[in-house]
């Protein structure tokens, strides 16, 4: 597994992002990291990230994670992403590639429900149980056949029958970072970003809240680049 794709589409110089570090030799014990980044770029979605082999293999999900047990929510593998995303909570510069606000939306560890992870990625069918502050118990990824001229492997993450399932949206539930506890309006005014695109990808539910008692706003954080609430910056 590489990051040469990830850092291909990336300039360092400009954007915030880790590089990452070559990782020369697996890791045998600890427990497997996983992040659930949501992303506000050209659309609002959510990045599945699974440590394995020193790299975090990731999926994009238009609509995110869902407990109902019916639901079968569309992943698309992207490249591998550096263990240092996981840290990553801020800004893309618009222009770059992914430009827009980034969230950690959920984190903790995960565990593959056979110990032979390349064997159920190749085979398409990876079950696991996730240990998160949002995300709990067992899903499984099923890779489909997609559709002509799809150009990357597509997926479908399902939320298994258990004590967990649920039919409550847990993305309109617990919308805020697990690590700041902000909104992505929030972190793009902390943080420099494009506030109006950012608000964009909140639920209207929040922000009504907040119009209506501003107090709900978390506190700014000082020392931050200034905000931008109607960017003028190109768009590539």
């Amino acid at each position: 597994m590489s990051l040469r794709e990830y850092r291909q589409k990336r300039r360092f110089n400009v954007s915030p992002e880790p590089k990452g570090k070559e990782q020369t030799t697996q890791r045998t014990k600890g427990k497997l990291a996983f992040v659930v980044q949501k992303h506000r770029a050209t659309a609002v979605h959510y990045d599945l990230r699974l440590e394995w082999r020193r790299v975090m293999l990731s999926w994009a999900m238009p609509k995110g994670p869902s407990y109902d047990a019916s639901i079968k929510r569309l992943a698309v593998q992207v490249e591998d992403h550096p263990i240092e995303y996981n840290k990553f909570e801020g800004i893309i510069p618009a222009g770059e590639y992914g430009g827009g606000t980034v969230m950690i939306w959920d984190r903790g560890t995960w565990t593959p429900e056979t110990p032979d992870v390349d064997a159920l990625l190749k085979r398409g069918e990876l079950k696991f149980s996730l240990e998160g502050q949002k995300l709990r118990g067992s899903w499984v990824l099923v890779r489909t056949r997609g559709r002509p001229g799809d150009a990357k492997p597509v997926w479908l993450m399902i939320k298994h029958r258990d004590q967990w399932v649920s039919t409550q949206d847990i993305t309109e539930l617990a919308p805020r970072s697990v690590v700041t506890n902000r909104l992505l309006v929030e972190i793009a005014r902390d943080e420099g970003g494009d506030m109006r695109k950012a608000a964009d990808g909140d639920p209207p539910s929040e922000l009504k809240k907040i119009l209506e008692d501003p107090k709900l706003l978390t506190p700014a954080r000082r020392g931050r680049a200034k905000a931008v609430w109607h960017s003028k910056r190109p768009v590539h």
